[in-house]
């Protein structure tokens, strides 16, 4: 099975899963508009907008994403599946991608329908939308990444025990709707380590108006983690192949 073949096959079989794609889009719209009407009725609540809440909420979704793609490459590894794969002329790196290029897709669906429910509820976006985009792209890749981590590392019912633990902390820690900065302390910390919160920013920002060089430093966080997370995916997979 050639690389193409098998990224195909994997795309296939995300769509046969449409409870896990309804979630996937539908979990996150929801929250949206529920915020949105919930800082409506606080008066306009500043952290409920939807200029702040289109980034949240796109990247908490990319949280549900991040444990779908680890249980499904991890329900792959228990069938055995991917050890009859391994017999194919391909590299660590080339089943890596092969389950994680369907997923991209997802990731720009799933951003189009925040910005798209987003416009429906007054977004109004003076900035720029492809550099905002390009951000949260990057962060769902970067989800994807991390999900590829997971599904090497544990069972179906783990990776998604701990993709549960995962998008607890995107909620608590990624600034979605509390001001992680006001809060100060370890959260604040451990908040700032962590991808989510700084791809929040960048498109927040970018959305109002700042350039890259404003977000630059965002932005490298976010990329720095999903090259490493896509490295440590590589090499976890051919940790594998040799068990």
């Amino acid at each position: 099975m050639k690389f193409a073949e098998l990224a195909i096959r994997n795309f296939k079989e995300m769509l046969r899963d449409p409870m896990h794609m309804g979630l996937e889009i539908g979990i996150p719209a929801g929250f949206l508009a529920i915020f949105w009407a919930l800082g409506r009725s606080m008066g306009g609540e500043s952290f409920f907008t939807t200029t702040m809440l289109v980034p949240g909420i796109a990247v908490f979704g990319f949280a549900f994403l991040l444990m779908f793609s680890a249980m499904t490459l991890s329900r792959d590894r228990e069938s055995a599946l991917l050890s009859r794969l391994l017999t194919a002329p391909l590299k660590p790196r080339d089943f890596i991608l092969s389950y994680s290029l369907p997923y991209i897709p997802m990731v720009v669906l799933q951003i189009a329908v925040c910005f798209g429910i987003g416009a429906l509820l007054g977004l109004e976006m003076p900035g720029n939308a492809g550099l905002a985009f390009l951000v949260l792209l990057v962060m769902g890749i970067c989800s994807v990444e991390l999900g590829m981590i997971l599904g090497l590392l544990f069972n179906v019912n783990q990776a998604s025990a701990v993709g549960s633990v995962i998008i607890t902390l995107v909620a608590l820690l990624g600034g979605i709707w509390i001001d992680i900065e006001a809060i100060g302390g370890v959260f604040y910390g451990i908040g700032n380590a962590l991808p989510f919160a700084h791809a929040i920013d960048a498109a927040r920002y970018a959305m109002i108006g700042a350039g890259f060089s404003s977000i630059a430093t965002d932005f490298y966080w976010v990329l720095g983690y999903t090259v490493v997370f896509f490295a440590l995916g590589t090499f976890l997979f051919r940790w594998r192949m040799v068990e």
